[in-house]
C-alpha cells in the first residue's frame, strides 16, 4: 500500500474519531453516525454541508419567487448527494440533529 493511501486513511480515521467523541458527549448526532457508518472522508462531509447550504439558499430564493413545491429541489439534492449516503437517511438524521431544519423539513415530504 502506498504511503499516500495510508496517510489518507489515517486522516479519515482521525476525523471519524473526533466525530465519535462528539457523539459520545452529546446526543443525538445522527448525521455524524451516518458519516462514520458510511466511511465519508472529511472532504466528502464538507461537500455535503456545502450542498446543503446551496440547496437551502435555492429553496429560500424559490420561496421568494412564490414556489410551493420543492420536489425538483429534492431530486437535485438526491442526485448530487454522494452515493455513500441515502437521501432518506440523511434527511431524517439532519432533522434529529437539528441541521438545515427548514430545508430538511421540506425534503421530508418527499421521502
Amino acid at each position: 500500500m502506498e504511503l499516500k493511501n495510508l496517510v489518507e486513511r489515517i486522516e479519515m480515521l482521525e476525523y471519524h474519531m473526533r466525530l465519535t467523541a462528539e457523539a459520545l458527549d452529546r446526543t443525538p448526532y445522527e448525521l455524524n453516525k451516518l458519516v462514520i457508518a458510511n466511511k465519508l472522508s472529511e472532504k466528502e462531509a464538507g461537500q455535503f454541508f456545502t450542498l446543503c447550504e446551496k440547496m437551502h439558499k435555492l429553496m429560500e430564493e424559490q420561496k421568494a419567487e412564490g414556489f410551493l413545491n420543492f420536489h425538483p429541489l429534492f431530486n437535485e439534492f438526491s442526485s448530487l448527494l454522494t452515493p455513500k449516503l441515502n437521501p432518506e437517511e440523511v434527511v431524517l438524521a439532519c432533522i434529529k440533529q437539528q441541521l438545515f431544519l427548514p430545508l430538511m423539513n421540506e425534503f421530508k415530504k418527499f421521502i
